[in-house]
């Protein structure tokens, strides 16, 4: 872990941990590293204080805590202390080797002092390194290693040992509650995520366009704009799913689902509210350009089961065609029933038909 940077008086070492002076009373120090954990959200300040306070403790030379991704293999840098970027970077590349002391502490769940080891320049390091380990499910579980060096001679003393031993067990349950709390936000993203998304087509459910369908609507009166409602249904769908069976069926509302969102604009709103039923929400008076845009993508589609993929479509213009939901609502119904009636790929508004 020599840092050849370290001889320059020149150099700059970062932090991004801002306190008060370590104490170097051990028991003093842990208190103080267990406050900036406690205080802290954010990991990165919370293992850097930890190593501040090792650092005013143990007046080690330099330290680093590497934790292992789970997204990525291998242990990557979190915290340094009188390390530079450059050094930094060196030792990270080191730490590859699956023979390094940091490597093997965090694999072998094994802790290592008085680590003899040479610099390029001869002079002799002593280092010790320390697994980072929490209890999961009854099973012990590595997150990192964490290590500190001095120059020759050093030996540590009993009392200094523990004080690192509670110092690395402070930085696991850091990185265990950092982890727990960003599974925590993911499963809150996901489970927010569901309650507004159609599962199968990942677009707005019906609760979701209904939200929004008030919210354009109560824009549009106050602004004196228009807002369009599409309604629109697959073609001879129950006779895909009885045909092809529901897998069939689920491919084209995948492939529709695409078109829809491919084929809107930003400011519109696409969804699904049940079997074979979408709908968009569209500002403005552009629903018929929207509505033939989804046409011609839709038209475009390659069969499936050997069926030829089109819908339908019926639109209601605010105000024209209604001055609130339900309104407007029954009459895209209408005009959706309008077009079923006729030939497959029509449109039909409250202006009358529309070509594909």
């Amino acid at each position: 872990m020599y840092d050849a940077a370290a001889d320059d008086p020149t150099r700059v070492q970062e932090s991004h941990v801002s306190t008060e002076p370590m104490s170097s009373d051990p028991r003093t120090a842990l208190a103080q590293a267990i406050q900036v954990v406690a205080r802290s959200g954010d990991l990165d300040t919370s293992l850097e204080g930890i190593l501040t306070s090792a650092a005013g403790a143990l007046q080690p030379r330099m330290g680093a805590v590497f934790v292992q991704d789970p997204d990525r293999a291998g242990l990557h840098p979190v915290a340094t202390h009188g390390i530079d970027a450059a050094a930094a970077a060196r030792l990270a590349s080191e730490v590859a080797d699956p023979a390094h002391p940091f490597t093997t502490a965090a694999t072998g769940r094994v802790e290592t002092f008085d680590r003899e080891a040479a610099g390029p320049d001869g002079a002799v390091f002593i280092g010790a390194y320390l697994p980072l380990v929490v209890t999961s499910g009854g099973v012990e579980v590595s997150l990192g290693s964490m290590g500190l060096t001095w120059a020759a001679p050093r030996v540590l003393d009993e009392t200094e040992r523990d004080t690192l031993r509670a110092l690395a067990a402070l930085a696991a349950v850091a990185i265990d509650r950092s982890r727990l709390g960003s599974t925590a936000a993911e499963r809150s993203e996901w489970f927010e995520r569901m309650a507004h998304t159609d599962p199968l087509t990942g677009l707005a459910n019906e609760r979701t366009v209904g939200r929004v369908f008030e919210l354009e609507l109560a824009r549009a009166a106050r602004q004196g704009t228009e807002v369009s409602f599409l309604m629109l249904d697959i073609d001879d769908f129950r006779a895909t799913n009885i045909e092809g069976g529901h897998e069939a069926g689920d491919d084209v509302l995948r492939q529709v689902a695409a078109v829809l969102s491919e084929s809107v604009r930003m400011v519109d709103t696409v969804g699904r509210i049940g079997g074979d039923e979408f709908v968009v929400v569209a500002p403005g008076s552009a629903g018929s350009v929207v509505a033939k845009r989804v046409l011609e993508g839709i038209a475009a589609l390659p069969p499936v089961g050997g069926r030829v993929i089109s819908i339908s479509a019926g639109i209601a213009r605010f105000p024209t065609d209604g001055a609130d939901t339900q309104a407007l609502i029954a009459s895209a119904t209408e005009a959706l029933a309008q077009a079923r009636n006729g030939r497959h790929g029509a449109v039909e508004s409250g202006v009358g038909a529309l070509e594909d």
